[in-house]
């Protein structure tokens, strides 16, 4: 249920700042409010009607002394309440780039990646009741990270959800990231880096893609983009269909199929799933899109799942009961005192129906998004593609092809590079290869969510790309 209760609250200014007035000029509007206790900043965007409503310095999460953060919601249309949560590099924070990160789904919460991956806090196997301890291999080691829940209705975001594919999610993340610099104006001349996971293999092309577009057409303020991480993302349904018979007969891990198995569920790519894919390709039209998605899900997808022994989509280590990463997050996420302390006016959900459904109907899923990548390197942002090696649902096996398939370049140069070694201080923990701005890395023992299985690894190859540079080993 949302705890939509400003109707019934006490709204005190505390504070109003704006510009001397002058007739017939609108100005940005800034002020301080309190509700139930809760002092919140708001701040009223004239050029764009925007408005940002955040807490400050909650306490949650962040456990380091001195490092600032902010949550709250970013308006992007009428009745349409983005969910934010900010936090200050723990290192050189006036200059330290910005990173921006998005969990996947389609509706799936950037509030996992934030207490189960890459976030200042971490949660641990163990009670119900856990509060999260420090998170030594924070991305906000290094950067200024910005986490946000998208589209509207993924969890703690609220109103009315207008988003039913990729390139119609692209505005509204642009309108967010205008808001954000609007009101922390000390961030717009960062680099900025857009990193992101699983569906991220749509999001993250067509987000930069939008981006650049934007600022070509001086839309706007400027954004910096200077790289795009991606992590098991999918991209392209052609390839990585194509992948799921041999990674389930020939993972590092253990065999899911017979060798007679795998024969049938390439024949029935061929024969089902591949002419689906390619009609969704040719007519871009939704009901042909939606089709291909159904068609390979059912040929393809569900069958060969079942068809192995138990194991867990994100982890072929585990068992389909897997517990990892803990879930205990989305309790203490829902918790009252938690809410309160935050901003957050309505119930976190980490992955709901509703905006996935809204996907289903244009058959997201089906379209590839290659080469909106392709248009990504090629304009020379730095891009890392990589995966966790365990991961079923986006198997590195899928990536990899993916990644040599990338339009650019030096695409025919990269495709024929080996995988070499990749360590961090000098321990082998993955493999790759990279050529000027594109990198691809498998990491060893991990599942989907790569950084919570590597904390280490994930830190050091975001660093490198965030640098504006291929990763190398340490």
């Amino acid at each position: 249920m949302r705890l939509l209760v400003e109707s019934f609250l006490t709204i005190v200014a505390l504070a109003t700042v704006s510009a001397t007035a002058i007739p017939g000029e609108i100005h940005d509007k800034r002020s301080i409010v309190k509700r139930a206790g809760v002092v919140y900043n708001v701040f009223e965007h004239a050029a764009t009607g925007a408005r940002i409503e955040f807490v400050t310095n909650s306490g949650i999460c962040e456990m380091t002394p001195g490092v600032k953060q902010h949550s709250g919601y970013l308006s992007v249309g009428d009745n349409m309440n983005m969910w934010f949560w900010f936090f200050e590099a723990r290192q050189s924070p006036s200059t330290a780039p910005l990173v921006a990160w998005f969990n996947g789904g389609p509706g799936c919460s950037s509030m996992v990646g934030l207490f189960q991956e890459n976030g200042p806090c971490k949660f641990q196997l163990g009670a119900e009741n856990a509060k999260p301890i420090n998170n030594t291999y924070s991305w906000n080691n290094y950067a200024n990270m910005l986490y946000i829940d998208q589209p509207i209705g993924v969890g703690f975001s609220y109103g009315d959800n207008q988003v039913n594919s990729t390139e119609t999610a692209a505005p509204f993340v642009w309108k967010l990231i205008q808001a954000f610099y609007s009101s922390f104006p000390e961030y717009s001349s960062r680099d900025f880096g857009i990193f992101t996971e699983s569906y991220g293999g749509h999001y993250g092309p067509e987000f930069v893609r939008y981006i650049q577009a934007q600022n070509k057409a001086k839309a706007g303020q400027h954004i910096n983009i200077v790289a795009l991480g991606i992590n098991n993302g999918w991209f392209d349904s052609e390839i990585q269909e194509a992948a799921y018979a041999l990674f389930s007969l020939n993972n590092t891990y253990r065999p899911l199929i017979s060798k007679t198995q795998y024969d049938l569920y390439t024949g029935r790519y061929a024969d089902y799933c591949l002419p689906e894919i390619q009609r969704c390709a040719k007519s871009g039209d939704n009901m042909d899109c939606s089709n291909a998605q159904r068609t390979c899900y059912y040929t393809i997808e569900g069958p060969l799942y079942s068809a192995g022994p138990d194991h867990d989509v994100y982890d072929v280590r585990a068992p389909s009961n897997n517990t990892e990463p803990p879930p205990n997050y989305i309790k203490y996420l829902q918790s009252s005192a938690v809410m309160k302390a935050i901003g957050a006016k309505s119930t976190y959900q980490e992955c709901p129906d509703a905006p996935y459904n809204k996907f289903q109907t244009t058959g997201d899923e089906a379209r590839s998004f290659l080469a909106q990548l392709g248009e990504v390197v090629s304009s020379g942002v730095a891009t890392l593609i990589w995966a966790g090696d365990a991961d079923w649902m986006c198997n590195w096996f899928g990536v990899l092809d993916v990644a040599n398939s990338i339009p650019h370049p030096g695409q025919q140069e990269f495709a024929a590079k080996p995988l070499t070694p990749y360590t961090v201080n000098g321990k082998v923990k993955g493999s790759f290869k990279a050529q000027q701005n594109l990198s691809f890395l498998r990491v060893f023992d991990a599942g989907h969510l790569v950084m919570y299985y590597q904390p280490e690894l994930a830190l050091q190859a975001f660093i490198q790309t965030m640098r504006r540079d291929a990763i190398e080993s340490t």
